[in-house]
């Protein structure tokens, strides 16, 4: 009876022996899976990452655009306003220089008087 209760026991730890190895070897394949999702998830990641930069990217060179469109016409209004204002300048530049034509006159009327 000691014989096959030796040999029951072999065959147990046998049996055993292999379902560890065969778990083994399933952990195996589970893990290189697993692995494999990683490389899908960081593929996913980079290419969301990509397609986020070149969003930002559009975003940032319209914002710009936008900016230089708004300081060509706050540039154009200013070049209009300048003329305007040129304009308006000359005008009293001609009133204190006629103003200052008559004070002139009136200054040689009187010394010619006295």
């Amino acid at each position: 009876m000691s014989e096959s209760q030796s040999r029951y026991s072999i065959v147990e730890r046998l049996t055993q022996r292999k379902l560890d190895i065969m778990t083994a070897k399933f952990k195996l394949k589970e893990e290189l899976i697993h692995k494999e999702q990683k490389i899908s998830e960081l593929r996913q990641d980079l290419e969301n990452w990509d397609k986020d930069i070149s969003e930002d990217i559009s975003r940032e060179r319209r914002q710009k655009e936008r900016l230089v469109e708004q300081a060509i016409q706050i540039h154009s209004n200013f070049s209009e306003r300048m003329a305007d204002k040129e304009e308006i300048f000359d005008k009293k530049i001609i009133a204190i220089e006629s103003a200052l034509k008559s004070l002139e006159e009136i200054s040689k009327t009187s010394q010619a008087s006295t």
